[in-house]
């Protein structure tokens, strides 16, 4: 599986870096990532505030005093209630796609793997596990 994956990877950095005509200055692809992150929100903020398929009820984390740290997704929460309709799934992952499209652009352009970084993180996050977050 892990040799699918990376396939897949390189497949996908590869149309990218075909694709990459109009966007080929780093200074446009950079932008064009920031405003492709940003529509991810939006799309997420509209699925909350136009359709309604997801609610945000937020409040303090309350976490006991002696939480551990590996204890501590037993106490905090998403914030999110609800599940995504088909509609607004479908359009969070269209968003999600250009953004890693902006993102392999950013790799081809720097000549960064973009598997590379999938793995590096993975591994990274696997060997620290919760310490990873702090």
């Amino acid at each position: 599986m892990p040799r699918e994956i990376e396939k897949t990877c390189n497949q996908f950095q590869q149309t990218v870096s075909l694709s990459l005509i109009r966007h080929r200055s780093i200074l446009d692809v950079m932008t064009k990532y920031q405003d492709a992150c940003s529509r991810v929100n939006r799309a997420l903020a509209k699925s909350v505030t136009s359709c309604g398929c997801l609610q945000v009820n937020a409040e303090k984390q309350d976490l006991p005093a002696d939480t551990s740290l590996s204890e501590m997704s037993e106490y905090v929460k998403t914030h999110l209630e609800g599940h995504l309709c088909p509609n607004c799934a479908e359009i969070i992952e269209e968003e999600m796609g250009k953004s890693l499209f902006f993102l392999a652009a950013i790799c081809t352009l720097t000549g960064i793997d973009l598997y590379s970084v999938i793995k590096r993180e993975n591994d990274r996050i696997s060997t620290l596990g919760f310490y990873s977050l702090t």
